[in-house]
């Protein structure tokens, strides 16, 4: 060993390897080599690198969790999400990490679905809410602060379609409750979330619409309406908060196979109208819209913003 100025030189002795130490292989390389440095190549080489591998191998399983969830540390609130699309969504941002907070308007079916999220090992939690009632949007932020500790998601679902005939033939008060429920709430529950998603990064809202707010469904006239205008709600307020990064999206499924479409896909005659005018020859499902929903919530639609989705076999959607 020799010190050379400040650096520290060692001479380590000269070894040569043969063929045997380092391949394994049995076979002479055609030198003769000491045989001290030999075992003393085969004690360097391949114990110490066998057992270097065994450490690596046990690290990498030890540590090995499985991928990460896309909305892993995420909070998400859906609305009307007991039973149908609601719930299918409500599900599937659960299943993808998300934390998830479900409502109703009965407790029965808030207690129900819990139930059935819970037996799948979900981080769910769910009460009452009424969304055209203030106290209930109220409580339902108030409790997912408690619960969760904040709120990145907001999915508005509740629709409501108490009429059936041509729009202008639409009682008033009838109108009116179209529109509180399926606009007026979905635009109180923004504002009202605003402040919460202002606090947390990448935050997004998406509205449930309808193919029926690009092309009217026929006797549905008062709710193809409030469907257009959800479209016009997302477009205007991806405007004024993209600038904040609050991305907001629109979902307008076709017709899925739900409690609320009954009237179609039960009536042989009715359901063979409604598939007559679908390119894919099915209804959709709830499943398949609830992974459009996980898409636009999640970093990989990062980009997305204003847009409403269609998803409905190929039926024409346009304005």
């Amino acid at each position: 060993m020799l010190h050379l100025g400040k650096q520290l030189v060692v001479r380590a002795p000269k070894i040569r390897l043969s063929t045997t130490a380092v391949t394994g292989s049995g076979q002479s390389s055609g030198r003769n080599l000491d045989q001290n440095n030999n075992n003393y190549s085969q004690k360097l080489v391949g114990p110490n690198l066998n057992q270097c591998h065994k450490r690596l191998s046990s690290t990498s399983q030890s540590s090995h969790v499985g991928p990460m969830k896309r909305l892993a540390g995420k909070v998400a609130v859906v609305t009307a999400s007991t039973d149908g699309i609601g719930f299918a969504i409500a599900k599937r941002l659960a299943e993808d990490g998300a934390a998830v907070v479900i409502s109703s308007r009965k407790q029965k079916n808030v207690d129900n679905a819990l139930a059935e999220l819970r037996k799948l090992n979900l981080n769910v939690h769910g009460l009452k809410c009424h969304v055209s009632e203030p106290q209930d949007r109220k409580q339902l932020f108030e409790e997912t602060i408690s619960k969760f500790g904040k709120l990145n998601i907001l999915i508005s679902n509740a629709a409501t379609n108490p009429a059936v005939g041509g729009v202008l033939e639409c009682d008033e008060k009838v109108w009116d409750k179209i529109f509180d429920v399926n606009v007026k709430s979905s635009y109180l529950l923004a504002k009202e979330a605003l402040p919460l998603l202002r606090q947390e990064k990448g935050s997004s809202i998406v509205f449930v619409s309808s193919i029926a707010g690009y092309d009217a469904f026929e006797l549905l006239g008062a709710y193809s309406v409030s469907k257009t205008a959800l479209i016009g709600l997302t477009k205007a307020a991806a405007k004024d908060l993209a600038p904040e990064g609050i991305r907001v999206n629109c979902l307008a499924p076709g017709v899925i196979k739900t409690k609320f479409s009954k009237a179609l896909h039960e009536d042989e005659s009715a359901n063979e109208a409604a598939l007559s005018k679908i390119p894919m020859g099915r209804l959709g499902t709830s499943e398949e819209m609830a992974g459009v929903v996980s898409f636009l919530v999640s970093e990989d639609a990062g980009y997305i913003t204003g847009e409403a989705i269609v998803a409905g076999g190929g039926m024409t959607a346009r304005l």
